[in-house]
């Protein structure tokens, strides 16, 4: 069995220290286990023993490797498992080291995915399926996603639904209610709303125009369709053209008749 002839303190880490056999450097370990395994030159170890304790300080790394990264943020399990594999830890080392992890409270999934829909529903504004999304790629476990989305009530994703419906609406004043609409249910839906909750968001709107809204929209449009077909087509085809593109976005067809009077006399 090998027979320690030298320990010295690491350079770089003093908290490390370098065991050797015959005066050629062997392995390091962390002051804990040198203290626990009392470590003295001269002492003789039996290849289990030093097996132990090799993985033993691989899993103090580990910890510690994870706790300078959670130093930074909240972290879930999965996080932390990624990192570590990036550290080319092995799998029973990195099991270890989250054991120890949840022992001490430093990992607490419930707590990260709480805190996480929270953030997400604030500052995001999205909804339970896109929270969904992201917790799956923190490697959240999925009853777990299911247990804290359920504390997302109907109530919340609705005020936060119809703030973004309201700013959507406002914004896209000149285009036609189905457009607004359509506008609206396309982004919702990509926020993580359900249909259920973008249908009540709309609903609660007031998107009708007056006259003199119909005809600005109109113009506006109007003329960009005009513009757009004008270089290919002329006369019957291009106002026929014209009237497609403006029942598509929704438009009245009492407004797009005036519309293409007002066309046709400026082009008299």
């Amino acid at each position: 069995m090998p027979i320690i002839t030298k320990i010295s303190q690491g350079k770089n880490n003093p908290e490390r220290y370098n065991i050797f056999f015959e005066e050629k450097f062997a392995f390091s370990v962390d002051e804990a286990v040198l203290v626990r395994y009392q470590l003295t030159k001269g002492k003789e170890l039996d290849q289990w023993t030093i097996e132990e304790m090799v993985f033993e300080d691989q899993i103090r790394k580990a910890f510690n490797a994870a706790l300078h990264y959670l130093g930074f943020r909240m972290r879930s399990e999965g996080e932390v498992r990624t990192k570590l594999k990036e550290k080319e830890y092995g799998d029973a080392v990195i099991d270890e080291a989250v054991k120890k992890l949840y022992e001490l409270k430093f990992l607490d999934d419930r707590a990260f995915s709480e805190a996480l829909m929270r953030t997400q529903m604030k500052s995001g504004k999205k909804g339970p399926r896109a929270i969904q999304q992201d917790m799956q790629k923190k490697g959240i476990d999925k009853q777990m996603q299911k247990d804290v989305l359920d504390s997302y009530s109907e109530e919340e994703q609705l005020e936060i639904a119809r703030g973004l419906a309201e700013k959507i609406a406002t914004k896209e004043q000149k285009k036609t209610p189905s457009q607004i609409k359509q506008k609206i249910n396309d982004f919702l839906m990509r926020k993580g709303y359900s249909r259920a909750i973008i249908q009540q968001a709309v609903e609660g709107l007031d998107l009708e125009k007056d006259e003199d809204q119909w005809t600005d929209s109109v113009k506006e449009q109007g003329d960009k369709l005009w513009r757009k077909h004008s270089s290919k087509l002329t006369g019957y085809d291009l106002k026929s053209k014209v009237k497609q593109g403006l029942y598509q976005k929704g438009f009245p067809a009492e407004v797009i008749n005036e519309y293409l009077d007002m066309k046709e006399q400026e082009n008299d």
